[in-house]
């Protein structure tokens, strides 16, 4: 199945934020001249200039065992931005699963030193509750509270409190927790067989891939950004060849793991690699594309045009289609503006290029690969404090 092109498509009330996708607010330029976010190139590093993420603050799971919360559709609203990764993997869970009146998305636009800003419109939890900024909630569930809110973040309409913004595991409770509510039809993301396995995968594509991008465009040092790139690289190669064989990664059907490497391949071209230009301080034909592998390309476009996995807003916001003037969503490293003429010509000819035949139809593949978890080690692997949550 393939998306038809699209010349325009539905212009969103408030700017894009493309903050959690490259950059969030800005501080003073560094020694080097770069405007870079404040907590993640500050608070959040290393001694030796690496981008070590935060902990998520609130963690509490979906389900009926005791300090669980409660699986109510139509009780919470889950808050992030259409330019956050993390968000948008449970926006295409939520779509392929059915869960949209259950389980509402609402998007927040925008980031400064204040964190995220909310928007008022009929319904929202900013009507509901008052409230101007997502942080607002979190001091309304933790008066002790010192960070940043962040993308995504689920709130309790009966409470007006934060439920979670445990993104790393989120999308695993949709899938299981909130079956009762899922779709005739609906896909097994997260098939119990393969749990052990994806868990591990998962694990993998958040350091190297997902949160690998961060780590090359939040680095304080070069070194940290290089080998956070060759990291990144020699992943895209390994999926590649992973790839080449099996329709997804694991085998004829996609998985909780395949929703998020998509979501960074998604974002890659007009996202994090622009941020990597200047992270790596390095010339064009330096940083690799995502179609410099063949497989990982047919499999990001077999998805891409998959129904479910993007919409309307999202191809917006991530700038494949313009609005109704012709205009593009601006990229956190272009003037503010109309769009010139070249860049609507390459945006267009990159969305057709993700529009091309996948011709991945006949591809099947088995779930095994040599890694991670090989050797029987998946058989000890325990998911933090979690391990037994999965089990019947």
């Amino acid at each position: 199945m393939t998306l038809e092109l699209k010349e325009n498509a539905v212009r969103l009330s408030a700017p894009a934020s493309n903050a959690c996708g490259v950059r969030a607010h800005r501080w003073p330029k560094d020694p080097q001249g770069r405007e870079r976010p404040v907590e993640e190139t500050t608070v959040e590093q290393t001694p030796d200039g690496a981008f070590r993420r935060q902990r998520n603050a609130f963690t509490v799971r979906f389900g009926n065992k005791p300090g669980q919360a409660p699986v109510e559709a139509g009780r919470y609203h889950i808050l992030g931005a259409l330019g956050c990764g993390w968000n948008r993997r449970q926006r295409i869970v939520i779509r392929l699963l059915g869960l949209e009146k259950a389980f509402v998305p609402e998007v927040i636009y925008g980031r400064d030193e204040n964190g995220w800003k909310l928007t008022k419109t009929p319904g929202s939890v900013a009507e509901l509750f008052g409230y101007d900024r997502l942080n607002d909630f979190y001091r309304a569930t933790d008066p002790n509270f010192q960070g940043r809110g962040t993308s995504p973040t689920v709130i309790d309409l009966e409470t007006g409190k934060v439920v979670t913004n445990n993104y790393h595991i989120l999308s695993n409770d949709l899938e299981t927790a909130w079956a009762p509510f899922h779709k005739q039809g609906a896909p097994d993301l997260y098939p119990q067989e393969l749990r052990q396995e994806i868990d591990l995968l998962n694990q993998q594509l958040f350091d190297d891939i997902n949160n690998g991008t961060y780590k090359v465009n939040f680095a304080n040092s070069i070194g940290a950004a290089r080998a956070a790139y060759t990291i990144f690289k020699a992943r895209l190669a390994d999926y590649d060849f992973r790839l080449a064989s099996r329709r997804y990664l694991f085998g004829p059907n996609f998985t909780d793991s395949d929703v998020r490497l998509f979501q960074t391949l998604e974002s890659y071209e007009f996202g994090y690699r622009r941020g990597f230009l200047e992270s790596l301080h390095a010339d064009e034909d330096e940083i690799v594309h995502v179609w410099d592998y063949p497989n990982l390309w047919a499999y990001a476009r077999d998805l891409f045009q998959t129904p479910g996995f993007i919409d309307e807003p999202e191809l917006f916001d991530l700038g494949y289609v313009p609005d109704e003037n012709g205009n593009y969503s601006r990229d956190p490293f272009s003037e503010a503006g109309p769009t010139p003429q070249s860049v609507k010509d390459y945006r267009k000819s990159v969305y057709e290029k993700w529009l091309e035949p996948a011709g991945r139809e006949n591809l099947s593949g088995s779930p095994l690969y040599s890694g991670p978890g090989v050797g029987g080690s998946y058989e000890l692997w325990q998911f933090g404090a979690y391990a037994n949550y999965y089990k019947a």
